[in-house]
């Protein structure tokens, strides 16, 4: 797909996601039915469902042929070895959803071969709207954004896991710990929005957390590697993936020789 195709694609993604985003806030309003999946028993609500199945209705025209990857549709092997896949996550952060808060987004991205293309990521209840696309720029809202410069860790705004800011502030006690972002894919956007300096993730998290925030700090001008540097892959086999950094490039740079060969001491 071209870059001006995909930038021309961000309208119609915008409006498919904006009635998604209608639709999650009606069934938040409660009361909703929830229940656990898998083995370590996420959550998945109502809400989850019925977005999921809104958008699989919607985004298959705007890509034709596409594969659908998404956290509530059954994994098809078959669908790993198209060159163009929707990444979706039709609400993530499911537990601020069922608590009633209001960081928790609705996250979709059209990957091509590995990489996503184009993207948009939506917090319904603060009506936030972040769109990009690959070598057209993020947006919020739709005004550019930007990480933040700099390298130095002293006073920056960092959010993850609790362990890892402990484990962060032992070795730099002059970052600024935030509060966690409940959403894994809100918590990356903001680094691209230039709210927080850094954000963490751990081990475990897939493709639909991340693909749509991973393509809007690189294109605001940042990074989001695994600890050891190396940018993420998309629709492969293995869905997972481990601990991540995402921060602005030189900021980025001093994080991860900070934490480089040191990811086992924050898997616990």
């Amino acid at each position: 797909m071209r870059a001006s195709d995909a930038i021309a694609l961000r309208g119609e993604l915008e409006a498919a996601m904006r009635e998604a985003g209608e639709l999650a806030r009606m069934t938040a309003r409660g009361p909703f039915k929830h229940w656990t999946k898998g083995a370590d028993r996420s959550p998945v609500t109502e809400g989850d469902i019925a977005v999921n199945e809104l958008l699989r209705e919607r985004l298959p025209s705007l890509a034709p042929g596409a594969a659908w990857i998404s956290e509530e549709t059954e994994d098809r092997t078959s669908d790993r070895a198209l060159p163009l896949a929707w990444i979706v996550d039709p609400i993530d952060g499911t537990r601020a959803f069922i608590s009633g808060r209001d960081d928790w987004t609705i996250s979709v991205a059209l990957a091509e071969t590995g990489r996503p293309l184009v993207a948009a990521l939506y917090a319904p209840v603060t009506d936030e709207m972040f769109l990009v696309s690959r070598g057209g720029g993020a947006t919020l809202n739709g005004t550019p954004i930007k990480v933040t410069s700099g390298d130095t860790l002293s006073g920056a705004r960092l959010a993850g896991p609790k362990r890892y800011l402990d484990r962060l502030s032992g070795l730099t006690p002059e970052i600024s710990a935030q509060p966690k972002v409940h959403s894994l894919a809100l918590r990356i956007a903001r680094v691209a929005h230039g709210t927080l300096d850094a954000a963490l993730a751990s081990g475990g998290s897939h493709d639909w957390d991340l693909a749509a925030a991973d393509l809007l700090v690189h294109e605001a001008g940042g990074a989001l590697t695994d600890f050891t540097g190396r940018p993420l892959k998309y629709n492969e086999p293995q869905s997972a993936h481990g601990a991540l950094i995402a921060a602005g490039y030189a900021r980025h740079n001093a994080l991860i020789e900070l934490v480089r060969d040191r990811e086992a001491e924050f898997a616990y």
